[in-house]
């Protein structure tokens, strides 16, 4: 990963310590100590935010382990892992949108003397360890993940990232045409804007996918946000919308992910999730591309 010309800071908001990271193309904010989240993503040219936060206001505060995720901040980009839809398995009662974005996770402050930030949980439920590192370049921000089994037998997982986005009045979605006919009659992707689906709110899947990028581009502001992942790691894509229709909330998500289902329990009865070997690890990138014209 390269870090030239990246610069880091701490800074204090509403009681958390919140680290960033930025360049001359692109600035994010990132809370370990509440899962890690990216609070902020914007595009320094053009002072876009792409991150939404309910009622546009950013509020921070923990929540207990057995909170529902609306209960949350809501704030930004969670990773849900080991599962999205809360679900049984193994004995195992898996929580709302998974075990680790309403913990605090462990700052690597060598990484970041670096200009990385890496932060790190172990999971309280799952035998899992979980690594992620965020670094810029030249407007592009780089995530590696790493995933461990810490158990003596074959584990099942669910990834995604899931980033709630701000869309704004010229706003399109583009994808490949190898995605689009995946979606199964998801009309609404033609225009996220006006397209209001069946309960104000839908999400799509499309699996196994070829091309592993999704685009947000506005012709009007020139903003563009490009979310780039190798589909031989990750094979699906995940949309999602609410005009209203999920706690009168309106934001959009693109979520690469490992599984066409919401729940572990399903996808592992469909054997469309990802696992991991015993005490082995499994690693995985994503970019995300802040531009403007």
């Amino acid at each position: 990963m390269n870090t030239i010309a990246n610069t880091s800071a701490v800074r204090e908001f509403q009681g958390f310590a919140v680290h960033t990271l930025s360049d001359d193309r692109v600035s994010l904010a990132v809370v370990p100590e509440l899962g890690a989240r990216i609070i902020s993503l914007k595009n320094v040219r053009t002072q876009r935010e792409w991150l939404w936060h309910p009622g546009d206001r950013l509020e921070l505060f923990r929540n207990r382990p057995d909170d529902a995720f609306n209960e949350g901040p809501l704030a930004g980009v969670d990773e849900c892992l080991p599962t999205i839809g809360p679900c049984a398995w193994r004995g195992r009662d898996l929580p709302d949108h998974g075990e680790v974005w309403n913990r605090s996770w462990q700052l690597d402050l060598d990484a970041l003397r670096e200009g990385i930030l890496k932060t790190s949980i172990r999971l309280n439920i799952s035998p899992f360890a979980f690594e992620r590192s965020i670094a810029l370049h030249q407007g592009e921000v780089h995530l590696h993940y790493k995933l461990t089994n810490l158990s003596n037998a074959e584990e099942p997982f669910v990834w995604a990232i899931h980033p709630l986005l701000r869309l704004v009045p010229g706003d399109r979605l583009e994808l490949p045409p190898s995605t689009r006919g995946l979606l199964n009659g998801a009309t609404w992707v033609d225009d996220v804007i006006s397209t209001i689906p069946a309960q104000n709110c839908a999400k799509a899947f499309a699996r196994p996918i070829s091309d592993g990028w999704a685009e947000i581009k506005n012709e009007v502001t020139g903003d563009r946000l490009k979310i780039i992942w190798d589909p031989g790691q990750n094979n699906t894509l995940g949309l999602w919308t609410t005009h209203g229709g999920w706690h009168g909330h309106h934001h959009f998500a693109i979520e690469p992910t490992n599984a066409d289902h919401d729940s572990l329990a399903t996808a592992l009865g469909q054997k469309s999730c990802g696992m991991v070997a015993p005490q082995s690890s499994r690693t995985w990138q994503i970019k995300m591309c802040v531009g403007s014209r």
